[in-house]
């Protein structure tokens, strides 16, 4: 489908540039709409109605360059190899009028190591909206692709809603815990993802309750799991895959160090604290999942504040978070 240029390129690699991309043709909506019988599918024609009012133009956007992440290194620090392979896709695209391709890639490892967090950091970098799929709750591939408008209480699927009710085409699609997609003889959670997950074929999805073409082939897909054995082998070969570690010592706690830093920064009320955290609070907080640090931290801010101190000490944090959440470091 078409694009064409929406903002010029500049010399200021932090600003993200655009385009604007049909993910749809209105010719082939205005067919389907024209189709329906009168008085009957009130929720497709709605759908139809609501696309053709939105119009098929959305924002393709990308970085202008190679944008400065020493941040997200820093702040990420476990998840080196996997910023390292997004910095060379977008080296790929800068001075280019491509648009930016990111092989679809799965995230391994133990919960709470920050993978979703991970998927928002990077959503942010690229100047691009995300959409999350948690597929643990999912029993029905319907979900990703849409159900036919046969079925009582059917809708688009997730895919379609990300590209139609969005503002970009090519959002982040994070699809969460794919290893805990349940299946049955019937209905398989991750069918749509052969199609979705191939650049060519994506290019040209069929959201089964719209039954039109959506453009997909600019979706930047994300998928994390915790074992791999419980993924198809065909998906597994359509993503690059990362094996992400729990953070060591001193990774955790510079995670934790600028956890509290942006916090603090965050809230008014931040001003009542020091500006770094203590030794003996970094040490406490590493050993928390980094997904549970700033429920633990701002349990410890308001502990702090109701005795009037300036500084958090370890036992303001929740006492049974260490016991719980302990995961343990890479040594």
């Amino acid at each position: 489908m078409e694009s064409r240029s929406l903002v010029p390129q500049s010399s200021n690699f932090q600003l993200p540039i655009a385009q604007m991309r049909s993910v749809f043709q209105p010719a082939e909506v205005e067919r389907k709409l024209a189709q329906l019988p009168e008085h009957e599918h009130e929720s497709l024609r709605t759908t139809y109605q609501r696309m053709l009012e939105r119009g098929p133009q959305r924002f393709q956007v990308k970085p202008h360059g190679v944008p400065n992440m020493a941040e997200l290194y820093e702040a990420l620090p476990n998840f080196t190899e996997v910023l390292d392979d997004v910095k060379r896709h977008v080296a790929l695209s800068q001075d280019s009028r491509d648009g930016l391709e990111v092989t679809p890639m799965l995230l391994l490892g133990p919960p709470g190591i920050g993978k979703t967090h991970f998927a928002k950091q990077l959503a942010e970098l690229l100047g691009t909206g995300m959409s999350l799929v948690p597929m643990s709750s999912m029993t029905a591939g319907w979900l990703l692709s849409g159900a036919s408008s046969q079925w009582k209480g059917a809708r688009p699927g997730k895919v379609f809603e990300a590209l139609v009710e969005g503002q970009y085409a090519n959002p982040v699609i994070v699809v969460d815990e794919i290893d805990k997609a349940s299946a049955d003889a019937q209905y398989d959670p991750l069918g749509a993802l052969y199609s979705l997950l191939e650049h060519d074929t994506a290019g040209a999805f069929v959201d089964e309750f719209a039954e039109v073409s959506i453009d997909a082939s600019q979706v930047l897909w994300i998928t994390t799991a915790n074992d791999a054995r419980g993924i198809p082998d065909p998906i597994l070969n359509r993503m690059n895959v990362f094996e992400i570690e729990a953070p060591n010592l001193a990774q955790a706690r510079e995670i934790a160090r600028r956890l509290y830093q942006g916090i603090r920064r965050q809230h008014d009320w931040g001003q009542h604290f020091d500006e770094e955290p203590g030794d003996s609070l970094l040490d406490a907080l590493a050993e928390v999942a980094p997904r549970e640090m700033r429920r633990a931290l701002m349990t410890g801010f308001g502990n702090a504040r109701l005795d009037r101190r300036s500084q958090i000490q370890p036992d303001d944090l929740p006492r049974a978070a260490g016991q719980r959440l302990r995961m343990g470091f890479v040594q």
